[in-house]
C-alpha cells in the first residue's frame, strides 16, 4: 500500500442504507409486538399457565428465556464488535436486528452500546477486496 492512499471508509450505498433501515424497523416492531402483546399482558401470561401448547406461549417463553440470558444484547454486541473489526454489511444487519430486539426487551445496556459501534464502525476503512 502506498503511503498518503488511504483506502475509503466503509458506507453503505443509499439502497444497502434503505435495507438496513428496513430492518432496523422491523426488529424495532417485532420487539415492541414481543414486549407489549406477548410479555406484558396477563391475560396472555394467564393463557399460557393454563394451555402452554400453544405456538404463542412458545413465542412468549422463548424471548423471555432469551432476553433473561441478555442473549440479544450479546448477540448485537459480538457483531458489533466484528463489525468495528471487519466492516461487513451482513454483521451490520445481524447487530441491527439484535440490539433493536434488545432495547426494547430489557437489553438496554449491552444493545445500546453495540449500536454505538454500529455508529463507530462507519469511521473504519472499508475492507480490501478479495
Amino acid at each position: 500500500m502506498m503511503i498518503g492512499m488511504s483506502r475509503p471508509l466503509f458506507r453503505p450505498n443509499l439502497r444497502q442504507t434503505a435495507w438496513l433501515a428496513a430492518i432496523g424497523l422491523v426488529s424495532l416492531s417485532c420487539g415492541f409486538y414481543l414486549r407489549y402483546r406477548l410479555m406484558q399482558q396477563a391475560s396472555i401470561g394467564i393463557a399460557c399457565a393454563a394451555n402452554p401448547t400453544t405456538w404463542l406461549c412458545a413465542t412468549r417463553h422463548t424471548a423471555y428465556m432469551l432476553y433473561s440470558a441478555s442473549a440479544f444484547g450479546l448477540v448485537a454486541l459480538g457483531a458489533a464488535l466484528l463489525n468495528l473489526i471487519r466492516p461487513s454489511l451482513v454483521l451490520c444487519a445481524i447487530a441491527l436486528i439484535a440490539g433493536g430486539i434488545g432495547i426494547v426487551l430489557y437489553n438496554v445496556a449491552l444493545s445500546s452500546l453495540a449500536l454505538a459501534l454500529l455508529i463507530l464502525s462507519l469511521a473504519r476503512p472499508a475492507p480490501e477486496p478479495g
